[in-house]
């Protein structure tokens, strides 16, 4: 075994997908290396919290130079880079900084907004997809709030104060719930001079459910969670264009507002092929086999949201959720562990799905098993501490949970922004 010539694997992104990948492929194989353009891994089920001023960035964010320097990712390397282009004729990927080449490539890289076509909406909402983008958000909701404080003008101040999340998914849910739990606990505390009344939370989904990848249930518990929380939910309703500080309908009603959150679509994150004319299918995502080859390229495989394996079951393919991630990169450290067996093909185990609407109110589908309220919360609360890395995160995500819990204040409604100046110069210009 030592005197083979180990093969490169070249993964590209560190989410769920590939460090479980690169943690458990066989290191005396393979030569693995991590590409990301974060310097560390994040957790995107705890992004709606960052952005809410409930924890910290850090808190759920781990260093990818950490994480491998431990015994089980020994051997792996990170590169900090954002993948521009693969070449699959010459087996290597560009980034900013380097080419880097490979033996077999993954392609675990996740998902990015998906804004529909709607023109320029990327510009003029705030999204829920990264670490920064939270910080965005959070930024945002606070000088919302701060200005809204000493503001004289009934117009301008009801814009203000006017908070729309637009998608009834989990992201939306969770975001609309923490801004509820905002409205009816916490602004009479710390913004006196804001009347609660004047604060309008607003979660628009364009179907006629919410959570509609859970069961009924909890699409009817969750609607009930968010009423509690005064919350105004409207389903059925098509969002058209945002312009002008004006949320235009496709049934002809407007919405004023200054602050507008996307969760409504995810598509893959897109790259430039070279080499090869074959392109990702629906959703941007690459269309795989049961083994998670890409199907037409060599030596390619992809996992977790990126990877589009459909089969009865799944017709449109697997959910895009953390636990598909996982079990992908699981059955593909596996498979090529062994390259003298027969390859394993993928079956997704499903362990269910969760969703919180705020304190005490969450849902949880385990098959046939529906959870709700404060059990569901626990159960919910348990779990992502669970799956958080690090020791540390964990304890600190704790702790403020627990404060929050019994405070309902967190703490951490600071607001940060960058200076401007001085002027940043990349090292390669």
């Amino acid at each position: 075994m030592g005197t083979t010539e180990k093969k490169k694997l070249v993964i590209i992104g560190g989410g769920f997908g590939g460090l479980n990948l690169a943690k458990k492929i066989d290191k005396e194989l393979w030569n693995v290396v991590i590409v990301d353009r974060n310097n560390y891994h994040s957790f995107p089920p705890l992004f709606y919290q960052v952005a809410s001023s409930g924890l910290e960035p850090a808190s759920i964010s781990f260093p990818l130079r950490r994480e491998i320097h431990s015994r089980k990712y020994h051997g792996a390397q990170y590169h900090f880079g954002r993948v521009e282009k693969i070449d699959v004729a010459a087996r290597c990927v560009h980034t900013q900084f380097e080419t880097i080449g490979y033996d077999t490539l993954v392609i675990a890289a996740g998902t990015t907004n998906n804004f529909f076509g709607i023109p320029d909406l990327e510009k003029r909402v705030y999204t829920l997809k990264s670490t920064t983008e939270a910080i965005r958000c959070r930024n945002e909701l606070l000088d919302r709030l701060e200005r809204a404080s000493v503001c004289t003008n009934p117009e301008v101040r009801a814009r203000m104060l006017t908070f729309v999340v637009v998608g009834g998914g989990p992201a939306g849910v969770e975001i609309a719930g923490a801004l509820g739990e905002l409205k009816r606990y916490i602004l009479k505390r710390e913004y006196p001079s804001i009347n609660p009344d004047e604060m309008r939370v607003i979660l628009v989904e364009g179907t006629d459910a919410l959570l509609r990848a859970m069961g009924p249930k909890s699409s009817a518990d969750a609607l009930t969670g968010l009423r509690q929380l005064l919350v105004d939910v409207q389903l059925g309703k098509i969002m058209k264009s945002y312009d002008n500080r004006c949320l235009m309908f496709a049934d002809g009603s407007k919405i004023y507002t200054d602050t507008v959150i996307w969760t409504a679509g995810i598509t893959g994150m897109p790259f430039e092929i070279e080499g090869s004319d074959v392109a990702p299918g629906p959703g941007a995502r690459w269309v795989v086999d049961k083994l998670n080859r890409v199907k037409g390229l060599d030596n390619v495989y992809a996992i977790g949201d990126i990877a589009l394996m459909t089969d009865d079951k799944y017709p449109k393919g697997h959910p895009q959720v953390a636990q598909v991630a996982l079990q992908m990169g699981a059955n593909l450290a596996a498979n090529l562990s062994r390259p003298d067996k027969e390859p394993r093909p993928f079956e997704y185990r499903d362990k269910g799905s969760m969703a919180t609407i705020g304190r005490d109110r969450a849902v949880v589908d385990i098959g046939k098993v529906h959870l709700k309220g404060r059990l569901a919360w626990f159960a919910w609360l348990v779990v992502h501490l669970m799956t958080l890395l690090g020791m540390r995160n964990r304890t600190v995500v704790f702790i403020n949970w627990m404060w929050s819990y019994f405070t309902f204040s967190a703490g951490l409604r600071l607001l940060f922004r960058p200076d401007k100046y001085p002027l940043r110069h990349h090292w390669a210009e």
